[in-house]
This record gives structure tokens, C-alpha cells and sequence, in this order.
């Protein structure tokens, strides 16, 4: 929750003022939030109706702001008449809102306050750059949240950067922060290291914080994709040759195995590593020591051995593809990569980090994500994970071209398979207000995590309510992951 006090809410106060006095509207609104949804400071002008603020809200602009903060995410409405999102509104156009600019934040999940600004009818809609000055001046806000956030619940302890923005790892969700917390207990050991995880997970990233982040990052870190070299090759890369061992061989070589002396040695894809040399890697493991092609002598290494897959090398040893001393050698600490439709909390955090990141490195404007996009973004499953998601927010902004708003129509056709445009023209009032009840509940269930029974608490519907809706939009509710409990 945002501190309070006198200070606090002076703070607040001269901020909702300068926000008010760069964005004229006809009705404006700052209020923050605590864990239970109770207001703990509102400042507003022009929402009874006149020039000042002391009279009670009206109906539409506080159902516009509880809405605003369910969506959890900006929003820039030049029309709000021919908005689907707020389509079931009654609207008439005397002294209602026309044009919206909104900006809600959370903490931990929860809603936690809003800056909300509405122009007239007669008034000039809001502009990329009202939004663009609205995030920036909500920015110390969501600093001092984070400062006073709760971490480390459920039993693991973050680090003190590991749920920024921008750092390796970023999430919420339980599975990551297991991760992360892992990571924080192994990176000054020297055993040998495991990563498992679906490709797109991130293996190769986790083996660099390990080493980075260890004792050992003063020393190199040598990364070899055991799927890559040539099988007649792979020998000589990995423990070196001597001169004249083979047609070709020149000179001494020395190995990516001895390189990494002093630091770290990362096999990525060791499950593709040919069953002869995983017999010459064990003993290296086991002594020390490599010899390369050619030579009689063996030459003392000090790696760490950091390996990963995204093969089930359970299976591979059943079938006789892998030694399974070599697993066992390899497995001493085992890290598990959750795959994103494992943790999809994180999934809006991530589009987030990667609009900010490849818009700054491609030279263009940050856009937004129109809601349609949004919601066809967070329903898609991520089979290529991480990877994958940060492919199409690079795809999409190359489509937007400079646009402030990523539309569904710049997706790749994997995520929007039917190519679908969404078109307001096209809706009637019944058909956009459908439109808007699929959206919002679709919305809800990745936020519930597709737990319908907190859904429906979440929604304010009960769970008969919840499942004919459902049904009768033909809204698959997946059911519900278990989560383990964390290690007391």
C-alpha cells in the first residue's frame, strides 16, 4: 500500500494538481487504494457535475473508474460513445464523457489506485501525448509501491532486484520466483548445475546469472550447443587437439573445456551430446582433467559445470540414449524452467518490458496494445515461451510502423489465426456489449489463473452465473493449475 500520512498525501496532492493542471479535462480523478478495495486518498475536480469536487460522484464516471481499474491497464479513449469496452453504458452525450484518458496501477496484484481524466463533448480528445505524460508523472507512484510492496510471501525470499523491471527473471508468479531464489542459494557453489525447461525458457540466461552473479564471474564463460557441431567435431572443440592428431590439424588447440578454467563451462542441449563422448565427459567431470586428441597427457581443468536441456533425459536413459552416470553426475542441483502459460501473471509484465526495451533499441514511439490485441496476446498459450513473446513484440512494432496502438491485425497468424479486424463500425449495441462480456471474462480467468470459483468472487458473479456466461459464449475455462506449497 502507498504510505500514508500528512506527507504522503501532500505528496499526492501537488501530484494530482500538476496532472490536472497539463491535462485540462472536464472531469478529473486521483485516488489510491488499499489491499481491500477502500479508498485511502481521493482528490478530484468537476465528477459531481461542477467546477469543484465536493459533492458525491456521478454514477457513470465512478462506473467508468471501477471499470478502468478491473481492465488494470491505461486506457486512451478519443470516443467513449463508440468504445465497445464501454458500450453498456448509457451515454447520452449531455455533460457525459466523451473522450478518456485513464491510468490504473496494482500492487501485488490488487488494484491500488487510478488517475482518471474525462473530456466533455465539447472538448478536444485526448492525445498520445496527454498518455505519454500521464505514465511519466505516475511513475514516483508506482517507485514508492514497489518500495512498500510485500515480498518474498509464500515462503521465498526475492532478492532486493529480482522483481524489477528489466532484471533477469522478472515475475511474480510462485514458479519464478522458486527460480530465482534457487539461483540466489547455488551461485557460489561449485557442483554441477541442471536446467531443464521447454525451449524459449531461458536455460542459457539462468547458467549466465549463475555465473555472473557467483563467485566465479571474474573467469570466462563458455557456452557450447552440443546440437551444433558436427558429431566428427565435437571432440576436438570440446577437450582440444594436438598437432598432426588428424588431416587438418595444423596446431595445438585448445578446448572449450580449458577455456573455461577459472569459470564456468555451459553444455547447452547436452541430451543431443553422441553416447562416445559422453563417456570422455564424465571423467572429466569426475577427475579434473582433460587429454586432448593426439596426446598421451592429461591437463588439469577448474570449470563449473553448468548443463541444460529441453529433453526428458529420464526417457533418454530408459532408451539407451544416455548414460545415466552421466546424469546423475550432471543433475547434482537441478533447476526447472516453468514454462509462461505456467505463470501467466507474468506474461503482461513481460509485453510490457519488452514494448519499453525494443521500442528504445528500434528508434520508435512506445505504442499501446489495443484491447482486442491484448486479450488475443495473454489467451495464447506461448508454446515457444519467453522466445517467442519477445519475436512477436518485435514483429508487431515493425507492422505498427510508428502507430501509437499495436492492433489485432499486426498479430502473427498464429495468434490471430482468423486474421481477425476488429471493426466498431460493424458492432450494434447488443453485439459490442457481447463483445465486451467475452473480453472482460476472458480477462478475468488469466487473472484468476482460469480458477472459476475465484473468478466468479473476483467478478462479483456466482459460479452458476459465471458458468453460463462461459457457455454461452463458448469461453473454454481450463481447469485451475495446482500450485504446490512452498518449502517451509
Amino acid at each position: 500500500m502507498f504510505p500514508q500520512g500528512p506527507m504522503a498525501h501532500r505528496f499526492l496532492s501537488r501530484l494530482a494538481e500538476a496532472i490536472f493542471d497539463q491535462i485540462p479535462s472536464d472531469q478529473a480523478l486521483f485516488r489510491t487504494l488499499d489491499g481491500k478495495g477502500n479508498k485511502v486518498f481521493e482528490t478530484s475536480k468537476g465528477m459531481d457535475g461542477t467546477n469543484g469536487g465536493g459533492g458525491p460522484i456521478r454514477d457513470t464516471d465512478e462506473t467508468i473508474v471501477r471499470r478502468v481499474l478491473e481492465m488494470g491497464r491505461p486506457v486512451l479513449v478519443t470516443n467513449l460513445a463508440s468504445e465497445p469496452l464501454f458500450a453498456d453504458l448509457e451515454l447520452d452525450g449531455n455533460g457525459h464523457p466523451r473522450s478518456l484518458l485513464a491510468y490504473p496501477w496494482t500492487l501485488q496484484g490488487l488494484p491500488a489506485g487510478v488517475a482518471y481524466l474525462a473530456r466533455n463533448a465539447a472538448g478536444r480528445p485526448f492525445t498520445r501525448e496527454n498518455m505519454e505524460f500521464l505514465t511519466l508523472a505516475i511513475s514516483p507512484v508506482l517507485y514508492l509501491l514497489r518500495g512498500n510492496g510485500n515480498r518474498g510471501q509464500e515462503g521465498v525470499t526475492s532478492s532486493r532486484d529480482d522483481d524489477r523491471a528489466g532484471s533477469p527473471f522478472m515475475g511474480t508468479a510462485l514458479p519464478i520466483r522458486r527460480v530465482r531464489a534457487m539461483i540466489e542459494k547455488i551461485r557460489d557453489t561449485d557442483a554441477p548445475v541442471f536446467i531443464s525447461g521447454e525451449s524459449g525458457t531461458g536455460k542459457e540466461l539462468a547458467a549466465r546469472i549463475i555465473h555472473e552473479t557467483g563467485r566465479r564471474r571474474a573467469g570466462p564463460f563458455v557456452a557450447v550447443n552440443c546440437a551444433a557441431i558436427p558429431e566428427a567435431l565435437i571432440e576436438s572443440e570440446l577437450f582440444g587437439h594436438a598437432r598432426g592428431a588428424f588431416t587438418g590439424a595444423v596446431r595445438d588447440k585448445t578446448g572449450l573445456v580449458e577455456e573455461a578454467t577459472g569459470g564456468t563451462f555451459f553444455l547447452d542441449e547436452i541430451g543431443d551430446l553422441p553416447l562416445a563422448l559422453q563417456a570422455k565427459l564424465l571423467r572429466v567431470l569426475e577427475e579434473k582433467k582433460v587429454r586432448r586428441v593426439g596426446e598421451t597427457r592429461h591437463r588439469a581443468v577448474d570449470a563449473r559445470f553448468v548443463s541444460a536441456t529441453n529433453k526428458d533425459l529420464d526417457h533418454e536413459v530408459e532408451r539407451g540414449r544416455f548414460r545415466q552416470d552421466l546424469f546423475y553426475r550432471l543433475k547434482i542441483i537441478a533447476i526447472d524452467l516453468p514454462p509462461l502459460r505456467g505463470r501467466p501473471e507474468d506474461a503482461l509484465l513481460l509485453l510490457n518490458h519488452f514494448l519499453d526495451e525494443f521500442s528504445l533499441s528500434m528508434g520508435k514511439p512506445r505504442p499501446f496494445l489495443s484491447p482486442v490485441a491484448l486479450e488475443m496476446l495473454l489467451r495464447y498459450p506461448w508454446p515457444g515461451n519467453v522466445r517467442e513473446l519477445q519475436n512477436e513484440v518485435q514483429r508487431c512494432l515493425v507492422m505498427a510502423d510508428g502507430a501509437p496502438l499495436i492492433l489485432e491485425e499486426f498479430l502473427s497468424p498464429k495468434i490471430n489465426p482468423a486474421g481477425e479486424i476488429y471493426s466498431r463500425a460493424s458492432h450494434r449495441f447488443s453485439e459490442a456489449k457481447a463483445d465486451f462480456e467475452k473480453r472482460f471474462l476472458r480477462e478475468a480467468l488469466v487473472r484468476c489463473r482460469y480458477h472459476r470459483t475465484r473468478t466468479a468472487a473476483e467478478v462479483g458473479l456466482t459460479r452458476q452465473g459465471l458458468f453460463k456466461l462461459l457457455k454461452k459464449y463458448g469461453i473454454e475455462a481450463k481447469v485451475a493449475p495446482v500450485v504446490p506449497e512452498p518449502d517451509r
